[in-house]
């Protein structure tokens, strides 16, 4: 696969060959991303800063498969909703953009109300 519209209707042939259109509802989807999402964050769990980045390789590979998992129920709840994931990112950053000017933002991690101070 090469774009994100590869994978959405590669995703799609897999749920209707399975018979499965009929479990993914918004609610059922989101529900299974944040059960993937919180798989995703127990392999970081207690780990330092400095661990997190330096994953050993059986390590790597689960958080590969979890990211997998996270971005194929990502894909499969915009593609129910009719939502276009690169253009709806596009719009986010450039209201991140406003919110979080850079010469504010620069090296720093407040929020974006405590930047207005």
């Amino acid at each position: 696969m090469k774009t994100l519209d590869d994978l959405k209707f590669a995703l799609r042939d897999f749920a209707r060959e399975r018979d499965w259109e009929q479990f993914h509802t918004p609610k059922n989807l989101a529900m299974a991303l944040i059960v993937e999402t919180a798989e995703l964050v127990e392999h970081f769990q207690w780990l330092t800063p400095e661990q997190s980045l330096q994953l050993d390789a059986e390590k790597r590979e689960a958080v590969r498969q979890e990211l997998a998992d996270n971005l194929i129920y990502l894909t499969r709840l915009a593609d129910v909703l009719g939502i276009d994931l690169l253009e709806a990112a596009q719009a986010k950053i450039a209201i991140n953009a406003a919110k979080y000017p850079a010469d504010k933002a620069r090296g720093n991690n407040k929020r974006a109300a405590e930047l207005k101070r």
